[in-house]
């Protein structure tokens, strides 16, 4: 999840606000919330930020609506821009109780704006390998797994003309990406996820035009 907990005196500006779950394959987005100096996230509402922040160190519950039910356990820091793709909040509770902000412990590593597994078609031999996508500013890579450092490949989006669905393989949640050189052809687990790499991709390339 990324969020900070540097001082927890600052208060967030009225609004909404990005909250971010790292889970095992993706990034889920949810909305934060202050309103009237309270803060609103899911299905409660907290008086102050210290209530908030105390509330994430009981192992918050929640259910989307994609219908996977996520853990949220440990913070991380996250300094990146991003679009407005939230899912809503459809189950939450939290695991434990009696915890505060001084029980959170960042232990995941900062990431780029998406990350996941998917499935890839070769360039010559046209046969399809899962690989790990991370997309950090203009730059979509893709390793060999997860816990590789050194990228197969590095995509510069701003070479990209488009990013759309592709119903043209033989598969399924298949997805392309335009490149003066060559079309890549991926694939998701599920239409949903698909359809996150679609939207971020594409809200990329529109600030690219924009000049950002």
């Amino acid at each position: 999840m990324f969020w900070q907990v540097k001082n927890t005196n600052v208060k967030l500006k009225f609004g909404s606000h990005p909250l971010k779950h790292r889970a095992k394959d993706s990034v889920k987005h949810f909305h934060v919330t202050r309103r009237d100096n309270v803060y609103i996230f899911g299905f409660n509402k907290f008086p102050s930020l210290q209530d908030f922040i105390s509330h994430f160190a009981n192992l918050p519950l929640l259910g989307s609506d994609a219908g996977t039910l996520i853990v949220l356990k440990s913070p991380y820091p996250w300094r990146v821009e991003e679009p407005s793709i939230y899912e809503s909040v459809r189950v939450h509770t939290a695991i434990q109780t009696g915890r505060t902000k001084d029980d959170l412990i960042p232990k995941a590593p900062s990431l780029g704006t998406k990350e996941g597994y998917l499935v890839k078609q070769g360039a010559i031999v046209k046969n399809w390998k899962q690989r790990w996508f991370t997309l950090h500013r203009y730059e979509l890579k893709y390793f060999k797994d997860k816990m590789y450092e050194e990228p197969i490949r590095t995509l510069d989006l701003t070479s990209c003309s488009a990013v759309q669905f592709d119903y043209s393989q033989d598969k399924v949640n298949c997805f392309c990406l335009v490149f003066p050189e060559r079309t890549f052809y991926v694939c998701a687990k599920t239409g949903v996820e698909a359809d996150e790499w679609i939207r971020i991709l594409q809200w990329k390339l529109s600030q690219i035009r924009k000049g950002r």
